[in-house]
């Protein structure tokens, strides 16, 4: 299970693969758990994260550090900066949503409708793609982890099928955040390799081009139909050789 992915580091490639304005700051390349990325929402949904029902409309409550957002192009769909590690609205405090951000990045489709953290989420059609040019998963066969760089064969950005949640503190702090959401890959013909051995493997829901509308505006009973897995053909696996690029070890900053 994934918990490194890389950015879209090109601005055009947001423009071109998923009709949306590049952020005005790229951001970091490599992304880690309870670091700032983005996710793609319809301009409406991102409308009411900004400034959700019910709101005052006084002054705005202090937002967690993110890039500032785009404006939505024609096509309607709009970028949002957020944290990558779900935090659920019911969370009590800003340092509990510290605590469990790292471990909700992703969630496994067969229990994001029935699991705590990742129910509310879903059964609310909080749903987003998350771009990314690539994700990393530790190769373990030899013995020892070797991060491999997972990306399409034809070099073209992927849109990953997420959950978001919007979080609000007792003193107004807003947390914006998003998680990846998982499919079973044991039978993968490229992913199974991956992860510890014995163990259940997963991969993220890599969405079809033509079906990101879709999936965003789905109902939750035929969201599931999305959660499929994608073809090994169309995936290339290559393992890391600079340091800085492999997964660290030592706790989150």
């Amino acid at each position: 299970m994934s918990t490194h992915y890389e950015t879209l580091q090109n601005a055009d490639s947001y423009r071109g693969a998923f009709q949306v304005d590049p952020p005005a700051s790229l951001g970091e390349r490599h992304l880690w758990p309870r670091k700032p990325g983005f996710f793609i929402v319809h301009a409406a949904t991102a409308a009411a994260l900004a400034q959700p029902p019910g709101a005052s409309t006084e002054a705005p409550p202090h937002t967690a550090e993110l890039p500032e957002a785009p404006s939505a192009t024609a096509g309607g769909r709009v970028l949002v900066p957020a944290q990558w590690g779900l935090v659920p609205h019911w969370v009590k405090s800003a340092s509990d949503a510290r605590l469990r951000a790292p471990k909700l990045v992703n969630a496994k489709s067969d229990n994001a409708s029935t699991g705590t953290a990742f129910r509310d989420a879903w059964l609310n059609g909080q749903r987003c793609i998350v771009p990314m040019a690539a994700f990393y998963e530790d190769d373990l066969r030899s013995g020892k982890a070797v991060p491999t760089r997972i990306a399409r064969v034809d070099g073209q950005p992927m849109g990953v099928a997420g959950l978001w949640a919007r979080w609000q503190g007792a003193d107004g702090e807003v947390i914006i955040s998003y998680c990846l959401l998982t499919v079973n890959a044991n039978n993968h013909a490229l992913l199974h390799r991956y992860g510890q051995p014995g163990s259940e493997k997963s991969m993220p829901a890599i969405l079809n081009e033509g079906a990101y509308d879709a999936w965003l505006t789905a109902r939750p009973d035929k969201a599931k139909e999305f959660m499929r897995q994608y073809a090994a053909q169309w995936l290339t696996a290559n393992p890391v050789e600079k340091k800085a690029d492999k997964v660290p070890k030592g706790p989150l900053d």
